[in-house]
């Protein structure tokens, strides 16, 4: 007969074996007694997901100034400017400037060309300005910051230099890899143009960069009193046009103001409604194939 005593050894043993055998690594199951069990593989590392290799090797745009304005206006008001060079290209012989390393713009076209006539065309460095804070108030994003800025006595625009452009030609015009997206483009481009009266709109200053996005340049010519609308359409973008009527004489009186006078504001109202007169009322007339969403 099995005393208490018998019983409460029974027990002890028990708890015993079960502690070792919870002790006991699982990695070692069919390994001899002492014999240290081989360590587990490392999980293989995950391929990278298709989409952050497409990430990865996307293009990088160059327009990095957008959801910076305000850094790069004011960057460009104050940054040190290491040097400024001659450009050997442009009728109106802009310059170059130099920041000085770290910043985040590296190089800048800077146009101390005052107002008047020049080569028998009206131009101003103002109007590099007016091009800009306009493309703010259409959300285009198309021209590169400009503001003022006097470097050694004389007052000009500085305007950021974009980097890694290539040009293209409005008769032979490129298509990129999403044929509608660059379309729209150039059809902003021309509306833009038509707006602000720009006569300049040429070879040298046809922009785009490596992910097919067009960099709009120079309109010292523009922001006159012409009637003249210099760009031909066949098409439309409705988005931009509906912000176009969107815009009133007090709103572009005062953003443009500084840099545009009263006569030639109320000529941007006057070649917009021209536009709809002589063109967009046409477009529309043709039905949907002559309209962007």
């Amino acid at each position: 007969m099995r005393t208490s005593r018998h019983r409460v050894r029974e027990r002890y043993l028990l708890v015993l074996l079960l502690g070792l055998a919870a002790a006991w690594p699982l990695s070692g199951a069919g390994t001899s007694p002492g014999q240290v069990a081989a360590p587990a593989p490392a999980p293989a590392q995950a391929a990278p997901a298709p989409a952050q290799e497409a990430a990865a090797q996307m293009p990088v745009s160059s327009k990095t100034w957008i959801g910076h304005e305000a850094e790069y206006e004011e960057y460009l008001r104050t940054a040190a400017i290491a040097k400024v060079e001659d450009v050997p290209i442009g009728v109106t012989k802009p310059k170059r400037a130099i920041f000085a390393p770290g910043g985040p713009i590296q190089r800048a076209a800077w146009k101390p060309l005052k107002p008047g006539m020049h080569g028998g065309f009206y131009d101003s460095y103002k109007s590099e300005i007016a091009a800009y804070e306009l493309d703010k108030m259409l959300d285009l994003h198309m021209v590169p910051p400009a503001v003022e800025r006097r470097v050694d006595g004389d007052l000009g625009a500085m305007i950021q230099w974009v980097e890694d452009i290539k040009s293209w030609k409005i008769t032979d015009p490129i298509a990129g890899p999403d044929q509608n997206a660059w379309n729209k483009q150039v059809v902003a481009m021309k509306m833009f143009d038509n707006l602000i009266g720009n006569i300049d709109r040429n070879q040298g200053n046809l922009l785009y960069d490596p992910q097919y996005n067009l960099i709009l340049i120079d309109h010292s010519r523009a922001f006159t009193g012409t009637m003249t609308l210099p760009m031909p359409m066949t098409r439309m973008w409705k988005g931009l046009w509906d912000r176009m009527e969107a815009l009133t004489l007090e709103d572009l009186q005062a953003k443009l103001g500084p840099w545009v006078g009263k006569g030639e504001v109320k000529a941007i109202i006057k070649r917009r409604d021209k536009m709809k007169k002589d063109i967009i009322d046409k477009i529309v007339e043709k039905g949907p194939a002559g309209i962007i969403p």
